[in-house]
């Protein structure tokens, strides 16, 4: 089936709307979906991801950016400027069409890409996701379950609009077993993932 012979439906984004087939997810790969939103007009400064098959597209606005530049900042300090970190990069996760582009990943020391040129989700130590209004119920429910199953030992959680962190550790069948939050000026205290390593919050925005 070609895709000019497919029925399109609507799919509502943070301030975008975009079609997409109505072909069963199943049936495309990731990489067949990723794709065809590359043909696709995605307004500049759009971050693009696919969550358990449901594309979704949420504007990166100055707050993202500010706090993202923190967090970036802090792994600088404490890991140099030699760290693999990545931000809005295509990571490709475990279960049902899955690839995510985390505001802000460290990758482990020695990782290597893999044969599609990504890097594997496998090495990810650490990730953090600035809320966006209409995207937040991926970051707290979805999001969180996979990352907590692909293993990645610490997952961050900035919300500007309440000005509060969430902090999820010791990843376990699926499931983070420590959350914390905290509110903003509060440093997030990760030594026990990574010795002397702790991310200051009193300059993180608020919306």
């Amino acid at each position: 089936m070609t895709i000019t012979e497919e029925r399109t439906h609507t799919v509502e984004t943070d301030g975008i709307e975009m079609d997409e087939p109505t072909e069963q997810s199943s049936e495309l790969s990731l990489d067949e979906l990723f794709e065809r939103l590359e043909r696709m007009p995605v307004p500049e400064g759009y971050k693009v991801e696919i969550v358990e098959g449901a594309v979704f597209m949420s504007p990166q606005r100055d707050i993202h950016w500010q706090t993202i530049r923190r967090i970036v900042r802090a792994l600088e300090d404490r890991f140099g400027m030699d760290v693999l970190v990545t931000s809005d990069v295509r990571i490709d996760f475990p279960g049902e069409l899955n690839g995510f582009a985390p505001d802000v990943a460290k990758i482990a020391d020695g990782a290597k890409k893999d044969d599609m040129g990504r890097w594997r989700y496998q090495d990810i130590e650490f990730v953090a996701e600035v809320i966006s209004k209409r995207t937040a119920a991926n970051d707290y429910g979805p999001k969180k379950a996979i990352y907590a199953s692909g293993g990645v030992p610490v997952y961050v959680i900035a919300d500007p609009y309440i000005g509060r962190c969430r902090v999820f550790t010791q990843p376990q069948d699926g499931e983070y077993k420590s959350d914390l939050t905290l509110v903003y000026g509060t440093p997030i205290d990760l030594t026990e993932a990574f010795p002397g390593f702790t991310i200051p919050t009193e300059d993180f925005p608020k919306d």
